[in-house]
């Protein structure tokens, strides 16, 4: 499993279906590639819970950069611990700080 940390730089609406919405969100570091691969972010919200959100695949823009497909949106600046691989959450990455919605 590939573990890293990275900050979310920036986040959009992919789709809203009924009550459900799915983003794409943009970190300045990943070890996510292809659009098959999945995991999870972890992130802790400003009041202090911490929050896993499952990576349910990639897309690989144009330009080469790669957003991440999420049911939970993060706000830009928000710290994560990604895990490439791993969509369980049970192993617990050290702590990310500051920023997260939910």
């Amino acid at each position: 499993m590939k573990r890293f940390e990275g900050v979310v730089t920036d986040i959009r609406l992919e789709s809203r279906v009924q009550a459900t919405a799915r983003w794409q969100i943009l970190l300045d570091r990943t070890e996510f590639g292809r659009g098959d691969e999945t995991g999870v972010l972890e992130a802790v919200a400003r009041s202090g819970a911490r929050l896993t959100v499952p990576v349910l695949g990639v897309e690989v823009d144009a330009t080469g950069e790669v957003w991440h497909v999420v049911e939970k949106p993060l706000t830009e600046g928000t710290v994560v611990t990604g895990r490439v691989g791993d969509d369980t959450g049970d192993d617990a990455g050290p702590d990310a700080a500051s920023g997260a919605q939910g």
